[in-house]
């Protein structure tokens, strides 16, 4: 018994470590904010995960500031500062906002991070092999097992409906949720929040990686083709309580945190009202979504914003960085 109790302890503390540890992190995005008149700047921008803003870390004009990326121990943040023809500074600042420094060169670590993984639709490129004749036998249904075996997704097409022929609204309407347990299917048309699926997306480092399951956050995302004028958008499928959650009006990217119930998406919006005007704009933004796929974002309300690259850091997770690098160009 008292083996048990220990053991049970031992759990809790673990447990709470990570909640606290997922509390204390931080996440410094570069925002430009649209404006109705003048000309507009990229500026650095500190918030707490829960979408606090903690402070701006940057307010200097003379140029666009982009891809900041917290340092390996959260001590300081490198960014770049750019500006007209074509010139480039690297810079650091504090993580309160008090000490920044222009740097002679940026530094190796900042030189060599890369976008952390991310969720992509993006397809390998083309085979150089021989191309094989056609073959009489019926192509294979796409399946896809879960990483816990519970359910399998299998991405039936019906070649009558003409839904099925085209990426777009209503295709996708076939596939089967399977729970390999019970055996029991369920059509893709008949889960929650169904609009159309097409591509089951990858890992943009493991491309055999499609489910996202960490804690109790589980889910797969699709895209789908919306029109020529929204382009394309994603759906989570939420495994834990089946539907199919929209992520964007148009494009977003998943990219996964882990260690936490939850991840961050870089979220495209196009033809956003600039406040004070008629104007629209093709904006950008940083979100997090919990396992439940309640989000959050990380900018002003209502605003027409661009996101130029994000950094999270995350004391006690691996890994500790969380990085999506993005020029202002």
């Amino acid at each position: 018994m008292r083996l048990i109790l220990r053991a049970l302890i031992i759990i809790s503390a673990l447990a709470i470590l990570t909640a606290q540890a997922a509390t204390d992190a931080e996440i410094v995005i570069a925002i430009r904010y649209l404006q109705a008149e003048g000309f507009s700047h990229s500026h650095l921008y500190l918030y707490r995960e829960d979408g606090k803003l903690l402070r701006q870390l940057t307010n200097d004009n003379s140029g666009q500031d982009s891809g900041p990326i917290f340092a390996p121990d959260g001590s300081m943040v490198v960014f770049t500062r750019e500006k007209p023809n074509d010139v480039r500074e690297f810079w650091s600042v504090d993580p309160l906002g008090k000490t920044s420094k222009k740097l002679d060169a940026a530094t190796d670590w900042y030189v060599g991070a890369k976008s952390s993984p991310y969720f992509t639709n993006i397809e390998p490129e083309e085979s150089t092999s021989a191309t094989l004749a056609p073959s009489s036998a019926a192509t294979p249904v796409p399946t896809y097992k879960s990483p816990d075996d519970s359910v399998e997704l299998v991405l039936r097409l019906d070649p009558n409906d003409e839904d099925d022929q085209i990426n777009g609204p209503g295709h996708g309407k076939h596939y089967l949720l399977r729970d390999l347990k019970t055996g029991e299917e369920t059509g893709f048309d008949k889960l929650p929040g169904f609009y159309g699926v097409s591509g089951l997306l990858d890992d943009s480092q493991a491309k055999d990686r499609h489910f996202l399951f960490d804690g109790p956050l589980r889910v797969a995302f699709f895209d789908l083709h919306l029109n020529s004028t929204d382009g394309d958008t994603v759906f989570a499928l939420d495994l834990s309580s089946p539907r199919l959650v929209s992520l964007s009006p148009n494009w977003a990217a998943p990219i996964p945190l882990p260690g936490e119930g939850a991840f961050l998406t870089f979220t495209e919006n196009r033809y956003v009202p600039i406040p004070g005007s008629k104007k629209t704009a093709n904006c950008s933004y940083m979100e997090r979504w919990d396992e439940k796929l309640n989000k959050i974002r990380y900018a002003r309300e209502k605003s027409a914003a661009v996101c130029y690259g994000a950094s999270m850091y995350r004391p006690g997770l691996t890994p500790p960085t969380i990085t999506m690098r993005r020029s202002s160009n």
